[in-house]
């Protein structure tokens, strides 16, 4: 595939929209900046993998990507929306985009400062990875970049809301990210 046939839907909630900061700041905008081809922002803040899988024909399916990069579950865990719920929700977006011919990148939303949320969210990430790997699916483990070599959450890469990236988390989620899977 020619590099400027690539197109890439981002598909998620604030940390893909790039909240606070708005999507000129997100790390959506900057895979834009180097990516060769049209990236699409569809991060919308507040969003569950359910909302996320209510919008997938419109935001996904109808912009006809070669690639979507699906990352979710944070709102989920809040919510105290169920694994199982999150699980097929993920699994059917990543259906979905298959059965429309569409590249499926996932990525692992990043850490929550605090335990009980954070600790519902380990799950969803390690399924994620899990699940993708099963399927042959690339993965970009955005969550990675937010742990020190001990396992603690690099608390400056966070916003003071714990659950937000910081500017530099916002970086930090970009540079998880390998260029080489959208050949």
């Amino acid at each position: 595939m020619h590099n400027d046939a690539i197109k890439v839907v981002c598909l998620g909630d604030s940390i893909t929209w790039g909240f606070p900061y708005g999507p000129e700041y997100s790390w959506v905008k900057m895979l834009a900046d180097v990516l060769k081809g049209e990236v699409i922002n569809q991060g919308i803040n507040g969003n569950t993998t359910s909302d996320m899988l209510a919008r997938f024909n419109r935001a996904v399916i109808n912009a006809k990507p070669t690639h979507v990069i699906i990352m979710g579950g944070a709102n989920d865990v809040i919510c105290q929306e169920s694994f199982e719920q999150i699980v097929f929700n993920i699994q059917s977006m990543t259906e979905k985009a298959l059965e429309n011919g569409i590249k499926v990148i996932m990525g692992t939303p990043p850490p929550i400062d605090e335990p009980e949320p954070e600790r519902r969210l380990k799950r969803i990430r390690e399924w994620i990875i899990n699940h993708a790997r099963m399927k042959h699916l690339a993965i970009i483990d955005f969550a990675a970049a937010f742990f020190d070599s001990s396992g603690n959450i690099r608390l400056e890469y966070l916003l003071a809301d714990g659950a937000h990236p910081s500017s530099k988390g916002y970086q930090a989620l970009f540079a998880q990210i390998d260029l080489k899977i959208f050949i």
